[in-house]
């Protein structure tokens, strides 16, 4: 069951990169860093509801932590979970 705090928790940000903003000009996704506990369904309809937009697709991915050095110092970034959102025709969500 999805509480309404919890769709507010479940989108943390939107992902920028080059390749995410080729992905919304070609096939219309956007990518979003969520929560490694959320589910497909739990981002959609959180996605629906905070944007106001029809989802077509959700595709989720964990991204591994990346080894990191700083001076002596050895360690990860924490690892997280991408969600790459498809949306229907017509519909877009303004960058943040």
């Amino acid at each position: 069951m999805t509480t309404p705090e919890r769709m507010y928790r479940i989108i943390k940000r939107q992902v920028i990169t080059e390749k995410a903003a080729d992905d919304s000009g070609r096939r219309n996704a956007y990518h979003f860093a969520v929560p490694t506990d959320a589910n497909k369904i739990e981002i959609r309809k959180a996605v629906e509801k905070l944007f106001e937009v029809k989802v077509v697709a959700v595709n989720t991915l964990r991204m591994r932590g990346k080894w990191r050095r700083r001076g002596y110092t050895t360690g990860t970034t924490k690892p997280w979970k991408k969600a790459m959102i498809t949306l229907a025709e017509g519909h877009t969500i303004d960058a943040f």
